[in-house]
């Protein structure tokens, strides 16, 4: 997972899915399935693109009783997707469950899925976070608390802001993913996000992945637009 750049695929449909993809070639991508796809196309979807070469990150942020947290995982993990997620706010018992249900439902001889934990969604605000969620104190006091349990649960990472990712590392160590939604170029509407950065930003905060959706997704020419973000969150030509 360290430096990628994982492509959301906010599509409606598989065709708009592979179609996005032609420019690409045999490029092996690490690629986001979120909610929309996912209950639209079902598995068939991973498993075409798994078929593929990509990497794939299938983001549904389970969050329930730890019962149906790990019974859901368990069924996750013959995907054979590389990340899955959960939200923090489900509690210690049910992060340990998803991993449970990750090491249940992985083949023998296989690698589980990576599991990651959401803290505080980059579409909210402290404000938001205080007087809606009633959460007292900085989004970054609830996101290092959040992350902390997601650490002794023994998730692999989080999901957090590039505002953010700094501090969990220093306090959670380089070895704990940070993975980041919310990234933009200076020049990118922030469209439904709040908390957002560049790459160039993420990259000197030592963030582990970034997600980037629409600035490639929705660019006339997405393989350039690819390549120009690579280089961003690279540093160097790509």
């Amino acid at each position: 997972m360290e430096n990628s750049l994982i492509i959301a695929l906010d599509f409606a449909d598989s065709q708009s899915v592979f179609e996005f993809l032609k420019p690409f070639g045999n490029q092996k991508l690490f690629l986001k399935v979120g909610m929309e796809l996912y209950y639209k196309e079902g598995p068939a979807i991973l498993h075409r693109l798994k078929e593929d070469g990509h990497g794939i990150f299938l983001d549904l942020k389970l969050h329930d009783i730890p019962n149906t947290v790990k019974s859901a995982m368990k069924i996750l993990a013959g995907y054979e997707c590389d990340l899955v997620n959960v939200h923090a706010a489900g509690g210690t018992d049910m992060m340990i469950a998803a991993l449970e249900g990750l090491e249940a439902g992985t083949r023998p001889g296989f690698k589980r899925p990576d599991c990651i934990a959401v803290t505080q969604l980059t579409s909210t605000s402290e404000a938001q976070m205080q007087t809606e969620q009633h959460i007292p104190g900085s989004l970054l006091k609830s996101v290092l608390n959040y992350a902390s349990l997601a650490k002794s649960a023994g998730l692999d990472g989080v999901v957090c802001s590039a505002w953010e990712a700094g501090a969990i590392r220093d306090k959670l160590g380089s070895a704990f993913n940070t993975v980041t939604p919310g990234i933009r170029m200076d020049t990118d509407h922030i469209q439904d996000q709040k908390r957002v950065a560049t790459p160039e930003f993420a990259r000197s905060a030592g963030v582990s992945a970034i997600v980037v959706g629409r600035s490639i997704t929705r660019s006339t020419d997405p393989l350039n637009s690819y390549l120009n973000w690579m280089e961003a969150w690279k540093g160097a030509s790509v």
